[in-house]
């Protein structure tokens, strides 16, 4: 059993998934503090100074300390039940961002495959009398036994 799971995970697809997973992983890190750090900011600039992290309501009020809280960190210190509008908002401009990424390059993969090669040279002729399938190196057409070799330029 041993033998049979090390066969299954070096194999190249498992491997190269689990390459993909990490490397996705740390894509979307960055993604999220792109959004978080990078572009939320001026957008809420320019909302009037909104910070989109913030943007919660409250539905029940903390046992320690009771509301309004100043800000999203403070009520779930106090305990209180919120809904967290701004971090949805934030996660959504990050999926937005990584299924555009992961779009580019999927189309990338497919143009890269839709190339093909030019198509090999033809290995052989059409008999002029028979309209049969003849190699090119033939003098003689099996078919009608026409003599090919004078046709040859």
């Amino acid at each position: 059993m041993l033998k049979e799971f090390k066969e299954f995970a070096m194999r190249g697809n498992v491997v190269d998934m689990a390459v993909g997973i990490i490397i996705g992983a740390a894509f979307g890190t960055i993604v999220k503090s792109l959004v978080d750090d990078v572009l939320m900011p001026p957008i809420g600039m320019l909302l009037g100074n909104v910070d989109f992290s913030n943007i919660f309501l409250t539905l029940k009020d903390g046992a320690k300390v009771a509301g309004p809280y100043a800000s999203l960190a403070a009520a779930k210190a106090a305990g209180a039940v919120t809904v967290n509008l701004g971090v949805f908002i934030n996660t959504i401009i990050s999926f937005i961002i990584v299924a555009f990424a992961v779009f580019l390059v999927i189309r990338s993969i497919n143009r890269m495959k839709r190339e093909e090669a030019p198509p090999a040279p033809p290995d052989t002729k059409e008999c002029p009398f028979c309209l049969t399938a003849v190699p090119l190196q033939a003098r003689r057409c099996p078919a009608c036994t026409s003599e090919l070799a004078a046709l040859q330029t």
